[in-house]
């Protein structure tokens, strides 16, 4: 989570810090599809920890790119979803995503004996 005391020498930095890391990228890639529970985000992601996905889920809605709703019912329901603010990151998910099928489609080609 950032404060509003940090200064980024490099607005790469800035973007690293907010959505960067290793689960980050994948919640907000999810929530793009819509609102998610814990449970469905959990599953989805398939290998974070319980503790992991609630640290990276709370500096996200600290940071302002997702939002939590409660609802009072036993038990407990908590829905996720991306705030106005965190749908901008969609064009830099996209872009990963492309990239990332590339570097799939290299991977494969190299393995299968293609160049």
């Amino acid at each position: 989570m950032t404060s509003s005391a940090t200064t980024y020498q490099c607005s790469v930095a800035a973007t690293v810090d907010v959505a960067g890391g290793k689960w980050k990228p994948l919640i907000v890639h999810y929530l793009l599809d819509g609102t998610k529970r814990f449970g469905e985000l959990r599953q989805l992601i398939g290998t974070v920890t319980q503790r992991s996905l609630t640290l990276q889920l709370r500096e996200l809605e600290a940071d302002g790119i997702i939002t939590r709703k409660v609802f009072a019912e036993v038990p407990p329901r908590v829905e996720y979803s991306l705030t106005e603010f965190g749908k901008t990151l969609a064009p830099v998910l996209k872009a990963m995503k492309k990239w990332g099928d590339a570097y799939i489609d290299r991977l494969e080609a190299r393995s299968s004996g293609r160049r």
